[in-house]
């Protein structure tokens, strides 16, 4: 079925979110939003003092500091480490490169590929599709389930990012439990200037690849919108089923934009299919497929992965007064997931024997409503504003599960071999309030965590074959989370201290709760793992020309869950702590304040960006003898990016950017096979305007110096990193 056809099938997306839907949360949201609406036709309208806003020159030298404000919207950032990736500092962003998106950020650790999906880590955490990270789109949960199953398998086209939002540390506090912090994306609004504008972007480059993302918005009277459409596809660089093909659209409208009062609907559509074209190995044998002999070679000629996922949100802002201001959020929507993959294959080895003639097919759905409510009051104490903000979520999921086995190498579908229904509900209520005592900030929260997680199995012939009773686990887990954070501000100087102690946890996934395997067992006591983070630091802004930021971290992460031969069991302990730093200096504004200028340039601007982060990451406690004192997976090191970027005016921008990581294990073990050398990468991109505004030319070279590594390592072998690839292409706005 096209794209187009699936997104334009509302009527089967209703029925499925009815069909999972709890009639509690649908009825409290449609309660909400009447009041809402209620309330905004009755309240006269505010009288709000006029706003001047200033738009800085394109002349000017000044560098964006990465810092979140203390208090924005509805949520309160004083007293965490936040950094703010703006994509427009750089050259358009071509294919998604995420080694570029976050090149001006520490911490963050990216497990490349070259399908769609993305997996980032977290000082030292396992970076396999973010799972450790909350993942957010504008606020709302884009993981395929927040407990069940987090894994971000969608993530939006970087063209219709603004920014990308990323706190640590009490971020558990601000969005969820998940340890390793949250990213958010903040997607564009419609522009209010226009009622109508249209951008038209086509890429072309290496390995047949195609990209097109087009747009059209603008505000007539008092609706504003916002529609777009991304197709991407490639036939990649392996030597076969590596092909991606991928068609993601949106439609949001914002109603009353620029009033105290505004509604904003929007509806996704995303499928994207691709090849596994499956791991490598560094031995030789029989049926060994060599890295060292072909690095584009495959060892998976049927293996498939397609995602589909069908949301809508509603939000609705209201501005009480300057003092208060509510924000309540409802979303819905479907989510697939579904693989094929060959069987009889091992580490980098070609599938052999009986078994490689069947396959095991995958197909797990998720069908999610949610409601979540923030309010934000400014108060006066002692003279100083302080700020009070509270809210709470209603979230569902029901997840169904098959797994099913075919008769071929390649059958897209098979006997049913094992099914299971999977559903969760979660409410969590959280408060943080910041007191201001001079140039003191004081943060306290907390953030009570009640959730329900249910999983079934209907049917597992691997469990009959042996005899094992199928699974049936019920479970109700009440848990609550502190945090305190500390910041200060001198009166001069730009500088900023600031201190952070949050406490987070790793909720028990639907697979560890009811795992599939036929002899495979659950302790009773099996507990959600436990996080505590602590970091201090100092940032500051010196000059309009320059900005820095360092920190010292410690996290602290017990109970993490695992197997112990057959037994799922809490098995582990470790230590994660290290230093962070972040700059940036703008050239040509240094030299002019150095002559005795006022830090300003003219037409042409070059800057300087650095971040590191030194990590110490070690076992520290394990249920397997032999993991004690072992480095945990993906934590090498330290991690360094850096880069230069050049802008003359606003018609030109070229960015030299690279990644720099030490040599890390991609497992607990540490063993020899899952080594990821050291490595070094290099990207260089152009955006150049050729006509006034409407028309420019974009193009790229990833990978500028060809180097030959990995960056990832799954259970069947090497994943080969890209080499040198090139891109060029228009991008037409009217």
């Amino acid at each position: 079925m096209s794209f187009l056809a699936r997104v334009c099938r509302p009527a089967a997306v209703v029925n499925s979110v009815r069909r999972a839907g709890d009639p509690a949360v649908w009825s409290l949201v449609n309660a909400i939003l009447l009041a809402g609406a209620s309330q905004a036709q009755t309240n006269p309208p505010l009288h709000l003092p006029p706003i001047v806003v200033t738009a800085e020159s394109e002349h000017d030298a000044l560098v964006h500091p990465p810092f979140l404000a203390p208090v924005e919207g509805t949520k309160i950032n004083a007293g965490k480490k936040t950094s703010v990736l703006d994509l427009d500092d750089l050259p358009q962003i071509s294919n998604n490169n995420y080694r570029q998106a976050l090149t001006k950020t520490p911490g963050l650790l990216l497990s490349e590929e070259t399908s769609p999906l993305v997996s980032l880590g977290y000082r030292g955490l396992s970076p396999h599709r973010a799972q450790f990270t909350q993942v957010l789109k504008d606020g709302v949960p884009i993981h395929a389930d927040q407990f069940g199953y987090p894994e971000a398998y969608y993530t939006p086209p970087l063209d219709t990012v603004d920014r990308l939002e990323f706190v640590r540390g009490g971020a558990s506090l601000m969005y969820g439990p998940q340890p390793g912090g949250a990213l958010n994306y903040v997607t564009h609004r419609p522009r209010t200037d226009t009622e109508w504008a249209a951008h038209s972007q086509h890429l072309f480059g290496s390995d047949d690849l195609y990209s097109t993302f087009n747009s059209v918005d603008g505000t007539v009277g008092r609706l504003g919108y916002y529609a777009y459409y991304n197709h991407r596809q490639t036939a990649g660089f392996r030597a076969a089923n590596s092909d991606v093909d991928l068609d993601t659209g949106s439609v949001s409208l914002v109603l009353d934009g620029t009033s105290n009062s505004r509604w904003i609907f929007t509806f996704d559509g995303y499928a994207e299919a691709h090849g596994e074209p499956g791991g490598l190995t560094l031995a030789t044998g029989p049926n060994t497929v060599n890295y060292d002999t072909d690095r584009n070679a495959t060892s998976r000629f049927y293996d498939r992965f397609e995602l589909e996922r069908y949301f809508a949100t509603l939000a609705w802002e209201w501005d009480l007064s300057l003092d208060t201001s509510l924000t309540v959020t409802g979303w819905g929507g479907y989510y697939s997931r579904f693989s094929q993959r060959q069987r009889g294959g091992g580490f980098g080895t070609l599938p052999t024997g009986p078994a490689a003639d069947s396959n095991t097919i995958e197909l797990q759905e998720f069908y999610t409503q949610g409601l979540e409510t923030r309010l934000r009051h400014d108060y006066a104490l002692g003279g100083r504003t302080q700020t009070l903000t509270a809210g709470l979520q209603l979230y569902h999921t029901d997840s169904p599960r098959i797994d099913q086995r075919g008769v071929s190498a390649g059958a897209t579908a098979g006997a049913v071999r094992s099914a299971s229904e999977r559903s969760i509900f979660y409410a969590p209520v959280f408060v943080e309030n910041r007191l201001v005592l001079g140039d003191l900030s004081i943060t306290p929260g907390v953030r009570l965590e009640s959730f329900r997680q249910t999983a079934e199995e209907t049917l597992n012939l691997d469990k009959a074959a042996v005899g094992t009773p199928l699974g049936d686990k019920s479970q109700t887990d009440f848990v609550p989370l502190v945090g305190l954070g500390l910041e200060y501000g001198f009166a001069s100087g730009g500088l900023t201290p600031y201190a952070n102690v949050s406490q987070a946890y790793r909720p028990i996934v639907f697979t560890e709760a009811v795992p599939t395997g036929g002899n495979t067992v659950v302790n009773d006591d099996l507990a959600a793992g436990e996080s505590w983070q602590y970091e201090v630091g100092l940032r500051g802004q010196p000059a309009t020309y320059a900005y820095w930021d360092t920190s010292l971290f410690w996290l602290d992460f017990d109970n993490q869950i695992g197997a112990v031969g057959n037994t799922v069991q809490n098995l582990g302990r470790s230590r994660h702590r290290g230093w962070e730093a972040a700059g940036e200096v703008e050239l040509l504004g240094l030299a002019d304040a150095v002559r005795g200028g006022t830090g300003e340039a003219g037409k042409h601007q070059v800057s300087l960006h650095a971040n590191v982060m030194l990590l110490d990451a070690e076992i520290t406690g394990s249920a397997t003898p032999t993991l004690m004192g072992k480095t945990p997976q993906y934590a090498p090191d330290h991690v360094l990016r850096i880069g230069t970027i050049y802008r003359w005016q606003n018609r030109a921008k070229v960015a030299l950017l690279g990644s720099f990581l030490d040599d890390h294990y991609a497992d607990d073990a540490n063993t020899a096979n899952r080594l990821v050398p050291a490595y070094m990468v290099w990207d260089l991109t152009f955006e150049v305007k050729m006509f006034r505004d409407q028309v420019s030319l974009l193009a790229g070279i990833n990978n500028l110096f060809n180097e030959d590594y990995y960056a990832r390592i799954r259970p069947d072998g090497i994943d080969p990193a890209y080499g040198r690839n090139y891109y060029a292409g228009l991008s037409l706005r009217f």
